[in-house]
C-alpha cells in the first residue's frame, strides 16, 4: 500500500493554478482550486505536455499545447469520459500538501 508523500507546503501553489512534482518515478500535477487540492498525472496523453502549466477553470485543466481538457477530480478526458489519466488522493497534514501514489515498479537487476 502506498504512503502519502509531501510535495509542497500550503501556500506554495497559487489559487487557480497547478505545479508539477516528481513522486516515486512519476510526474504529478497538483492543483489548488477554491481551497481544495487535486492531483492527476502531469503528462497529457496526446503529446506529453505538462498539465500543471495548463489553464484551470471549474475543475477542468486545459492542456497548454492542444487544448485537451481533463477533470482534476478524477482525470477523465472531458471529450470522452471513458478515457482517463491517473488521479491521486491528496491530503493536507499541518502545512504539508501530500499525495498518495503507488511506487512505480522498477525492473529487477540481474
Amino acid at each position: 500500500m502506498a504512503d502519502f508523500t509531501t510535495v509542497a507546503k500550503v501556500g506554495e501553489i497559487p489559487e487557480g493554478q497547478g505545479a508539477a512534482f516528481a513522486v516515486h518515478g512519476r510526474m504529478v500535477a497538483v492543483f489548488l482550486e477554491q481551497g481544495e487540492y487535486r492531483a492527476i498525472d502531469d503528462f497529457c496523453p496526446h503529446m506529453g505536455a505538462s498539465l500543471a502549466t495548463g489553464h484551470l477553470e471549474q475543475g477542468v485543466v486545459t492542456c497548454p499545447w492542444h487544448a485537451w481538457r481533463f477533470s482534476v477530480e478524477d482525470g477523465a478526458w472531458c471529450d470522452n469520459t471513458r478515457i482517463k489519466i491517473d488521479s491521486f488522493e491528496v491530503r493536507v497534514q499541518g502545512d504539508e500538501i501530500q499525495v498518495r501514489i503507488e511506487p512505480k515498479n522498477e525492473p529487477s537487476q540481474p
